[in-house]
């Protein structure tokens, strides 16, 4: 028995059909834990070290480094069945997109930073650490996460049943 096979017998039936429904939903999500820790683990680190005055580009610097573990486990696990395009034209898509969801990621905190003046010396430390933790790793995170679910799934892994020409049937004067 397979790891999720073993998970979904776990589940109540009533969301077991959920779970099997949106399952690439489920698998991006769990994807977007793994590299969220990542994210954050790799930002701290720059932020309270070397880029200590600049932590815009640590979050841009953390967020690069979640991505690329983000289209080997998306690209392996999440979208397995999807695609069909050529791996160099796949990862050149996934990461233009990523680079738009690395924007999206940092205008957040970009905005707590320069915009409202979340920072020291106009305010404390603590209110600062809260306002970079919230705009950067939880709004700008949102942001970033459904454009890119939504870019992924439409340009590049798209499913090839919905971008295949349907068959043109002949129009029928009579309802059955």
């Amino acid at each position: 028995m397979s790891v999720v096979e073993s998970v979904l017998a776990r589940i109540p039936q009533p969301y077991r059909r959920i779970a099997v429904r949106h399952r690439e939903l489920l698998k991006f999500g769990l994807v977007g834990g793994v590299t969220f820790f990542i994210d954050t683990a790799v930002f701290y680190l720059l932020k309270l070290t070397v880029l200590d005055p600049k932590p815009v580009t640590a979050k841009v610097v953390a967020v690069l480094v979640a991505t690329i573990v983000s289209y080997v486990l998306n690209r392996e696990w999440s979208f397995r069945t999807r695609g069909g395009r050529e791996r160099h034209h796949e990862a050149t898509l996934y990461f233009a997109v990523s680079g738009i969801g690395v924007a999206l990621y940092a205008a957040p905190l970009w905005i707590s930073r320069y915009v409202l003046h979340l920072q020291t010396p106009f305010t404390t430390r603590f209110v600062e650490e809260i306002a970079d933790f919230t705009a950067g790793q939880i709004v700008g995170l949102l942001v970033g996460m459904a454009f890119r679910w939504w870019a992924f799934r439409k340009w590049v892994f798209p499913d090839q049943k919905e971008s295949a020409p349907q068959e043109e049937r002949p129009l029928s004067l009579s309802r059955r």
